[in-house]
């Protein structure tokens, strides 16, 4: 099976990453307690040692919470945390006046994209730098939506649910097992995410110099059978984010099942955030397309 798709995952003890049970000498699972040495032999003490053994015999197994591993539950708050400053993040664009927004969204963009790159190369997860980086991507998301909206009412609820329904099904997937990271989609992603990288940096030179005057660049001026090149450039687009949902899943399963250490899981959140953020954009610029069509 591929690992390690997203390159956020990459490096950051997901792929083999084991930690052993540890515990404070004297405080394990099945493991007594010694009082530090004292000069005769006290049988009270005896005794209470001895029901402290009994006790920790029978304490249940230690899970990975106990032993300091990642765990599906850390992934999955740390995870809402990461969105709840996305959320926040795009509540302030949203409200504030139009021409501040438009300032935030820029700072949205451009800081989401430095802290981006930021999280990614670093070794170990900084849990405030990722909620920086959510924060951030929620200006950037909020200038977007309400630009959109205002253009095409409606638009981003409808990115919105569209989201949140391709996440699920994906997760659905998953875990039945019907779609997997094998290595032939594995090369097909790998493939499609490098045409579709100097595709979008070619159309936005092409925006930046004017070539092209359109909104939405080549995407909404170039016409394949009467229908804007947009759209299957969003489909693919919506295609690569979902699968690169699929190496997220299979990224933290793995790093679940080889004992990744706890932190590790503000690095899932951060993988995941990016993303659905990902995924967000290609949505809403799609629908955008679509009813820029009618």
């Amino acid at each position: 099976m591929a690992l390690g798709g997203n390159p956020i995952f990459n490096g950051k003890s997901f792929r083999g990453a084991t930690q052993a049970p540890q515990a404070p000498y004297g405080q394990g699972y099945g493991q007594p307690q010694y009082a530090q040495a004292q000069t005769g032999w006290n049988p009270a003490q005896q005794a209470m040692s001895n029901d402290q053994l009994k006790d920790l015999y029978n304490r249940p197994a230690a899970g990975p919470a106990d032993t300091g591993r990642m765990t599906f539950d850390d992934v999955i708050m740390k995870t809402a945390a990461c969105l709840v400053a996305v959320i926040a993040g795009a509540a302030v664009t949203l409200t504030v006046a139009q021409g501040l927004a438009s300032m935030l969204m820029i700072v949205g963009a451009l800081g989401g994209f430095v802290l981006a790159m930021v999280n990614t190369f670093k070794k170990q997860p900084s849990p405030a730098l990722i909620l920086a980086y959510a924060a951030l991507e929620g200006l950037f998301l909020g200038g977007l939506t309400r630009i959109l909206d205002g253009m095409f009412p409606g638009v981003g609820l409808q990115a919105v649910i569209g989201t949140l329904s391709v996440f699920a099904v994906t997760l659905v997937l998953f875990k039945s097992g019907k779609v997997r990271a094998t290595p032939k989609a594995m090369r097909f992603f790998m493939i499609a995410i490098i045409g579709y990288a100097v595709f979008a940096v070619v159309n936005m030179v092409m925006m930046w110099t004017g070539a092209v005057q359109s909104p939405f660049g080549l995407r909404s001026s170039v016409e394949i059978f009467g229908i804007p090149l947009g759209v299957f450039i969003g489909l693919l687009a919506i295609g690569l984010a979902a699968f690169s949902l699929i190496l997220d899943f299979t990224s933290i399963e793995a790093g679940v099942r080889s004992g990744a250490p706890q932190r590790f899981s503000w690095t899932a959140a951060f993988g995941l955030t990016v993303t659905l953020v990902w995924l967000y954009v290609e949505i809403i610029r799609l629908l955008a397309i679509l009813r820029g069509d009618d």
